[in-house]
Formats: C-alpha cells, structure tokens, sequence
C-alpha cells in the first residue's frame, strides 16, 4: 500500500499547473489508493493535459451542479498531468479550480483507471451554493476512479466514477476565440475583435473604434476614433497609456483565457476573456 497524505495549507500558490503549498499541516495514514508497477502505467489520449471544466457532481444518486455565474465558470479549470513519481507528498502537478480554492494533487492514469492522491487545498471559505459543490467534489475526486471520455458535437465530456458509483463529469474547456470574444484591460477598459478586421471597446471611461487586422501573430491597429469624456486623472493616465498600447502595430500571444498585446518591451498590457 502506499501511504498518503491529506494535506491542508495556509496558502498554495498556482505557477502555471503546478501547485506549490506553504504553511501546510498534515495527517498521516496509509491507503490503497496507490499504484504498484508504476512503469507501465498508460497514459490514453484525451485524458491528460486538457483543461476540464468540472460541470457536475453525484453523490449517492444526488446532483450538484457548478454555478453558472461567469467568474466561477472562468476561473474553474482541472488539468490532468500524470506524474512518475507520485510517491513525492506535495500535491503533485495535477488540479487547478473548482472556481474558488486552489486544488493539487498527485494522478496516476492506467488505461481507463484514474487514481488521485496526496491532495492539498487552499482554505478560503466559499459561500453557498459554490461552497457546497467544491465540498462534494473534493471528496469524490480523491481515490480511484473508472474514466470515460465521449465526444458529442467536437465537444469532449469526461466522466470519473468511483468504484460505489460517486462520479464527477466534466466538459473540456476550449480557449476562448480571439475575435468575438470581450477582452477586459483592467476596470473598464475592454476591446472586442471583430471578424471584419476592426475593434470596438473601452480605455476606461472614453469608448473607441476603429480598424484591427490580425495576421501572423501581429494585430495592426489602425487611427482609433474615441470619445471625448473628460475623466478623473488617474483614469485618463491609464487611457493614454492604453492608447499608446493600441496603436499601429503590436505582437499578441494568446495563452487560454488571457491575452498579451505588445508593443515595445516594457509596453504591453494583458487582457482577460470575459
């Protein structure tokens, strides 16, 4: 058997997909959870290293749904990334979200098997109904589990079931499309590609449009026509220094749900998809 750790932390940072914890304090047990033969565990395709959205969680034939407000859905990610040495007790590289603590955790994946272990959390208090659904799927996702993956309409779904019949299901969580999409610079601020290659949005208080073509990693911004609002002054700093940004040519890089725009170094601002 191999012996495991429930972990519970002051504070666990997110750097990427990996979860690093501080402050922790631990309780010490054995389970029979772990894997033995660990080299010739299988890792299937369409399990691993995608962004899972946790939808819902069955406990003894009862139903908890994710809530549907934006940020939970936004913030809320699982990434599976299988680890070779599983055995370390520091919450593994496994985890992510349930929309409001941080989650980490060893996984193992052997054909349809799925086991998670040596899990850690953050300890932030959730409010009802967010709160009652991290709880239930904290509980359920520790443990060995029979997984299932099913594509309906380019959309994949994956189910995790436990061996008395709790399970989790989530819905793969694609990046957001660059154009169309609502890009928030900060409080009040925004822009919106469009597909006929201009942009729309806000510097914070004064709107704006004009042309955007996107090519080759670059978006060209063409003269942005805005209003003429007269604001607070740090609102209007941070408008022309977003104006400068949003002018002529930039370099972007897209990353999930966030969105880089440079224009020299040390001139750039990230977005966020809304």
């Amino acid at each position: 058997m191999k012996r495991t750790t429930r972990v519970t932390c002051a504070a666990l940072a997110a750097v990427g997909t990996t979860l690093l914890a501080a402050a922790c304090g631990t309780e010490t047990g054995t389970g029979s959870d772990g894997v033995t033969d660990r080299g010739k565990a299988s890792r299937p395709a369409g399990i691993a290293d995608v962004e899972w959205l946790p939808q819902k969680v069955t406990v003894k034939g009862k139903e908890y749904v994710l809530p549907k407000d934006a940020k939970t859905v936004q913030d809320a990610r699982v990434i599976f990334k299988p680890d070779a040495d599983a055995s370390r007790e520091d919450g593994g590289e496994s985890g992510g979200s349930v929309g409001c603590n941080s989650i980490g955790a060893d996984s193992e994946i052997d054909g349809d098997t799925v086991r998670i272990t040596d899990l850690v959390q953050t300890l932030i208090g959730c409010p009802d109904p967010l709160g009652e659904f991290e709880e239930r799927f904290v509980d359920v996702f520790q443990g060995t589990h029979k997984a299932k993956v099913e594509a309906r309409n380019g959309v994949s779904t994956l189910t995790l079931t436990r061996p008395g019949g709790d399970s989790i299901t989530f819905r793969e969580k694609k990046p957001p499309a660059l154009k169309g999409t609502r890009w928030s610079l900060g409080e009040d601020a925004y822009l919106t590609l469009t597909k006929d290659n201009t942009v729309t949005g806000s510097l914070g208080c004064n709107t704006f449009h004009g042309k955007a073509v996107v090519k080759d990693g670059t978006i060209a911004f063409g003269h942005l026509a805005t209003t003429r609002m007269m604001c607070a002054g740090p609102v209007m700093k941070t408008e022309r220094e977003l104006a400068a940004i949003l002018d002529g040519k930039v370099s972007y890089q897209q990353k999930r749900d966030s969105l880089k725009i440079t224009k020299a170094p040390g001139k750039s601002v990230t977005a966020r998809a809304e």
